[in-house]
């Protein structure tokens, strides 16, 4: 089991709109659920609650279901054409009883007669036209800008790439403001064979946070760094940093947490519903003797 790179921007797309903050529309398949083989279905079990998830059998994510309790949960649903993503349902449940106000659905439409454009409607249950996305691409089939059309009016935002001394930067600028910026690069020295990738969000042109991510060449995270912009000294203060411990198998067994002068260490042990192999059924955390089970179904 490895730590992924892409894994924390799962819990900023489900259950919700596009959230316009420099995302992208994301396709979530079985790696992104650090999951292998022909798996139908998830379901994970925490002292929070539970989350299920359901697959197609090509390893995309089909269904999506939080329970809070016995009576509130919410359901998200996701079809398919071919390679693209055409519709995605969130639907909200109340004590057992449907919630039409609070559930809403995105429609969308691929055109490539031309260069690619992907429009997406969202509207709510109660035939509420919310707000709209195109997403244009150049010939290369590049993500080119992203147009947001709701009540308030019209927002752009450019993306643009630059590769200068062997890295690479992509930029968010939000009605010509620079909203979020990713600088991609291969470590050197003590991190060569790392890729580090650094991104700075900005509001109102302003620089906000940083996060600084080190993964090898498969993924696997190797260390996270927060940082804050301090209008003081008009720099980036490092304000966290996490680091990430493998096992021979490649499977996480340690993190570290440095905030200031304090370390927290944890340590992972996980259980397989395959001997030593298949997927992790079960993941133990201590010195909190927490745990999470998972109960994997198979096609």
């Amino acid at each position: 089991m490895k730590s992924n790179c892409m894994y924390l921007c799962l819990l900023l797309t489900f259950g919700g709109c596009f959230n316009f903050q420099a995302q992208e529309i994301k396709i979530f398949t079985l790696h992104d659920f650090d999951l292998i083989d022909s798996v139908k279905t998830n379901l994970v079990v925490t002292k929070y609650g539970k989350e299920e998830y359901n697959f197609n059998p090509d390893g995309r994510l089909a269904k999506s279901k939080t329970k809070y309790n016995d009576t509130d949960y919410s359901i998200t649903y996701y079809k398919y054409d071919g390679p693209y993503l055409i519709e995605k349902r969130f639907e909200n449940y109340r004590e057992n009883t449907f919630d039409a106000n609070t559930s809403i659905a995105n429609f969308y439409t691929i055109d490539s007669i031309s260069n690619k454009k992907i429009t997406e409607k969202i509207i709510s249950y109660t035939k509420e036209f919310l707000e709209q996305y195109e997403y244009v691409y150049n010939e290369e089939n590049v993500l080119q800008k992203i147009i947001r059309t709701n009540d308030n009016g019209i927002d752009k935002t450019d993306i643009t790439y630059d590769h200068y001394k062997g890295e690479d930067t992509k930029t968010y600028l939000l009605n010509g403001e620079i909203l979020k910026s990713i600088r991609t690069s291969n470590g050197k020295g003590k991190n060569k064979g790392l890729k580090i990738v650094l991104t700075k969000t900005y509001l109102k042109g302003k620089p906000v946070s940083a996060v600084e991510e080190v993964c090898n060449m498969e993924g696997g995270l190797i260390s996270e760094t927060t940082f804050e912009h301090s209008t003081q000294s008009k720099q980036f203060e490092v304000q966290q940093v996490k680091r990430f411990y493998y096992d021979e198998k490649n499977i996480l067994s340690k993190t570290e947490t440095t905030i200031g002068k304090e370390t927290i260490t944890k340590s992972y042990i996980y259980q397989f519903d395959n001997g030593e192999t298949g997927n992790w059924v079960k993941e133990i955390v201590t010195p909190d003797n927490t745990y999470t089970t998972r109960e994997i179904s198979y096609y």
